[in-house]
Formats: structure tokens, C-alpha cells, sequence
């Protein structure tokens, strides 16, 4: 675990130092749980949501997107049950005067004793090769057996406390679990208590007439205000979705994990409305297309898995995680939900406006049921760094550090170096550069050696580089360097274009997802 929290916490430390992620408000100490992106990270970011946003729009004919407002009538937030219900079990720690959610307490004191079992398991799997029988290990062994039957008894008795939202219940169990405070050490606990999550702030000319309003917490409720309106001016006909990538506020009183949990974050959420009684069908079929578009990305199928609500939220019948393998475990990265037609009748009910869907089909009027997927942009972007960064060990002795991003999302794509200032290398290498830079984003540089500009370029994960010297003047061919295999090799300038682009465009790897 030590050393997972070391490579973590390289990791934070290369986003600030290469440009990608900024503690928000930094020369004035910084603003906690809130973060800005650099010339880099803005550049995958904004690559990141054009290959979720292309994937929906461009890849189904039936799903639109919208842009809706985070300032939304009040009244939204109370049909939707965030006002009365949109809360974390939080638990103080007498001695260090820190606050913990209580479930996220217990779920890594269950992962600890998962933890436990996969590394007997692999001790096991190294010892015996392929001789090695997980199925009849995970059955036999005494300490796997051990710690399975605890895991088994905590995800029970938290199940259950979670179904019924029992605050002493989840109290009790950090208690018998003998779960400490990592600042502290101690078990000094208070009862657990509720803890709403949205700001609130006021709008109106004056003190006497202002509204208390909310920042939104999802994006999800500007679509099902607006689902009548695009289906009748889309023509729209169910089963339909509606796209939409927006900011989202919480008051995360636990925030941590860098970028894994902030304040303010950014969601890429799309509702699709269905016939009641297909909701199971449907939320099956995007359960697959949704973890299809995550291995896309060629991450490995290892570290992905689904992760199966043991609570399920006031509105929904399903509901499933997509975890991935960050340093620090398995985390949620993206949330699939059967809603029901919970969110459509509250909102008919609370607006008192008909919002019905007119199936032209069966000749009759009903409120749709929703599936929805909704990924965070922010912990996308962190799943993809926490895979991608390597400190690689070279056949030379030493050490490079690289980003393997996938080349479509990469911030830069080609990077263009005159082999000296002098000679009209310059010149030509800038030729190519400008020939170039509407196609997808390149960087010129010509400060020191080139080897150096190759490692700066590595930390940043352009996946091309290419180098302009005496010869480029005679034949135009120019050095090809390949980001992850090192490998070099002359290429005509004309034919950049053709080997570059298919590799760093979304649409190659929209092209393997039809």
C-alpha cells in the first residue's frame, strides 16, 4: 500500500509539474478540494469529453445532446428529493477533530480484507504456476476462507444499515469493526449524523425578495425538465436519449484523492427514456456499452469490473458501478441507474404540467422510464493518468518518464524540433509545423538537446515527434520518433499527415467501437 501511495503521489506531483491539473487559488495557499487545468490537462480534458460526447451523438441516431442552466427554479431540487434526502452519514473522530463519511469507513475496512484474499491468492498463483487452481484455492484455504467470511459479514450488516439508511447501525459497526482514525489512531467516534451536500446561495435584486437557489449537484434533472421539449421539437420518438456534459457542485466535507472527489466537478450524463417494463433489457445493454467504451481505450479488461449498488437510491430498481484499478483500489468511475419514471412524476407532480410521452405505436400516453449513465470528466482524467504515467528503466541505466496516453486524447500530438537554430531549420521545421496544426495539435520547440526535448515530450505523452536536420533539406524526409517504443525512422514529409492523423483522431477510436 506504501508504495501505491508513493506512486500516487508522483503522480499529483506530475499533473502541477507538466502542466495538466493546478491547485485551484495556488498563490494564495489554495482552496481545498478544488483544482484547475493547465495548458495540458485542459487539452485531454476537452479530448476526453469530445470521445464520450461523439460516441453518444455521432454513434446513435436517436440521442441528442443539450446544454441546460446550473441555476434551476427551487422547486426542481424539492421534486427531486435533493433537499430531503441528498445526503452523507458522516462521523467525527473526537481526538484529531476530523470528519469521516461513515460508509466510505467501513466499504475500506471491506476492501482491506478483499486485499487480503487476492494476495493470498496471487502468493498462491506465483508459487505453483500454472499448476495453480484459483477456484479450489478460494475454497480451501484457511486464511482466504478466514478473511471471506468476515468480508461476507461486514457486506451483510452494511447492506443492511444502508437499505435503511440505520446511522447507530453504521456506528456500531465501525466500532466492532475496531476501524481507527488514520490521523489519530484512536477510536474516539461520535454518532454518525446526516450532512446535506448542496450550496446554496440567493437570487434577486434585493435582501426583501431574494430566492434561495442551488448550485445543481447533477446534470441529470436539466434533462428531465427538458426531455418533453426536445422530444416534441426533435420529433423524437422513445426509446430516445438526451446527452449532456456540465459543471455539478457538492459540499464534499470528505474530499480526497486529489481530483477523485472535489467540490466542484464536471459530469458527462445521458438519460434514455424507454418504455415501462424495458427498463431491465436496456439497463443491461448499456451496462455493456458502457464498459466497452472504457476498454476501448486499451487499459485491460483486468482492471475493470462492475460493482453492484448495495443501496439503491430512492429512484432507482438497478443500479451498478463501473469501478477501475486506481493506485489506491477500485473506484467508481462511471454510474449506471434504472430510474424508473421516478424523477418525470415528480417533477409532473411538483410543476403541476403535463409531461406525458404520446406513444403514436400503442395509441396511449405514459411516463417513460429512464437508464442512465453519467461519468465523471475529473475521474476519467485521473483513471487515465493513474494508467498511463511509467517510470520506465532503460537498457542504458537510466530512467525516463512517460504518460502511455491513448494518442487520440493525448493534449499534443506531434512535436516538431529543428535539429539546431541555425541553417533554415527553423524555418523548415516551423513549414511543417504550420502545414500541419489544423489537423490535430502540435508543439514546436528548439530549446536544448534532443534528447531532452524527447523526455519533455514523453512526461507529457505526445505519442509523435519529429526532427528536422541537414538532410530534411536535401530530400525532405524528417526523423519519426514513436513515443512508446522509441523507435525512429525516416519518413517523407508528405506522408506525416496519413501515418499521424488516423492514430490521433477520436474517430479511430469511434471506428472500433461500431
Amino acid at each position: 500500500m506504501a508504495q501505491q501511495d508513493d506512486v500516487f503521489k508522483k503522480i499529483v506531483s506530475h499533473c502541477k509539474e507538466y502542466g495538466f491539473v493546478f491547485p485551484s487559488s495556488d498563490i494564495y495557499d489554495g482552496l481545498g478540494a478544488v483544482y484547475d487545468y493547465g495548458q495540458n490537462g485542459v487539452e485531454m480534458k476537452n479530448n476526453i469529453k469530445q470521445y464520450w460526447w461523439q460516441s453518444m451523438v455521432l454513434l446513435h441516431d436517436n440521442i441528442v445532446g443539450i446544454d441546460s442552466a446550473i441555476f434551476m427554479h427551487p422547486t426542481i431540487w424539492k421534486a427531486s428529493g435533493h433537499v430531503d434526502a441528498f445526503n452523507d452519514p458522516l462521523i467525527d473522530n473526537r481526538d484529531s477533530k476530523k470528519r469521516y463519511r461513515a460508509d466510505v469507513l467501513i466499504e475500506e475496512q471491506m476492501a482491506k480484507y478483499e486485499d487480503k484474499v487476492n494476495k493470498e491468492v496471487e502468493k498462491a498463483r506465483k508459487k505453483y504456476g500454472d499448476a495453480f487452481n484459483e477456484e479450489e484455492f478460494r475454497q480451501t484455504n484457511p486464511r482466504v476462507l478466514e478473511n471471506q467470511k468476515k468480508f461476507d459479514n461486514l457486506h451483510a450488516r452494511y447492506s443492511e444499515a444502508m437499505n435503511a439508511m440505520d446511522l447507530e447501525m453504521l456506528k456500531q459497526i465501525i466500532v466492532d469493526e475496531e476501524i481507527v482514525c488514520p490521523i489519530s489512531g484512536t477510536r474516539n467516534w461520535t454518532d454518525v449524523r446526516q450532512f446535506n451536500l448542496m450550496f446554496s446561495t440567493e437570487m434577486g435584486a434585493s435582501a426583501d425578495n431574494a430566492m434561495k437557489i442551488y448550485l445543481r449537484p447533477e446534470t441529470a434533472q436539466g434533462i428531465f425538465v427538458n426531455y418533453l421539449n426536445v422530444q416534441k421539437t426533435g420529433r423524437m420518438k422513445i426509446p430516445f436519449g438526451i446527452a449532456q456534459i456540465g459543471k455539478a457542485f457538492r459540499n464534499e466535507i470528505v474530499a480526497r484523492q486529489f481530483i477523485f472527489r472535489m467540490r466542484e466537478f464536471e459530469q458527462m450524463e445521458m438519460q434514455f427514456f424507454i418504455k415501462p417494463g424495458t427498463e431491465l433489457d436496456w439497463f443491461a445493454k448499456w451496462k455493456e456499452t458502457r464498459m466497452r467504451w472504457h476498454q476501448n481505450l486499451g487499459f485491460g479488461s483486468e482492471n475493470y469490473r462492475f460493482h453492484d449498488h448495495d443501496k439503491l437510491a430512492h429512484y432507482a430498481n438497478a443500479a451498478t458501478d463501473i469501478e477501475f484499478r486506481m493506485p489506491f483500489g477500485f473506484k467508481e468511475v462511471e454510474g449506471i441507474h434504472s430510474r424508473t419514471n421516478f424523477d418525470l412524476s415528480q417533477h409532473e407532480k411538483f410543476s403541476g404540467k403535463q409531461i406525458k410521452y404520446f406513444d403514436p405505436e400503442i395509441n396511449e400516453s405514459y411516463t417513460p422510464y429512464v437508464i442512465e449513465t453519467s461519468i465523471g470528466v475529473d475521474r476519467m482524467f485521473l483513471s487515465i493518468m493513474c494508467h498511463s504515467y511509467e517510470e520506465e528503466k532503460l537498457e542504458n541505466g537510466e530512467t525516463r518518464t512517460v504518460l502511455h496516453l491513448p494518442a487520440a486524447l493525448a493534449p499534443v500530438k506531434l512535436a516538431v524540433f529543428p535539429l539546431t537554430k541555425k541553417d533554415g531549420l527553423p524555418e523548415k521545421a516551423m513549414d511543417i509545423m504550420n502545414s500541419l496544426k489544423f489537423h490535430f495539435n502540435c508543439k514546436y520547440e528548439e530549446k536544448d538537446q534532443i534528447g531532452k526535448r524527447y523526455r519533455r515530450q514523453d512526461a507529457i505523452g505526445t505519442p509523435f515527434c519529429v526532427t528536422v536536420d541537414h538532410q530534411t533539406l536535401e530530400d525532405n524526409t524528417v526523423t519519426l520518433r514513436y513515443r512508446d517504443t522509441m523507435e525512429q525512422k525516416r519518413v517523407n514529409v508528405e506522408e506525416l499527415r496519413g501515418i499521424i492523423e488516423d492514430q490521433v483522431s477520436i474517430t479511430s477510436l469511434l471506428k472500433r467501437l461500431c
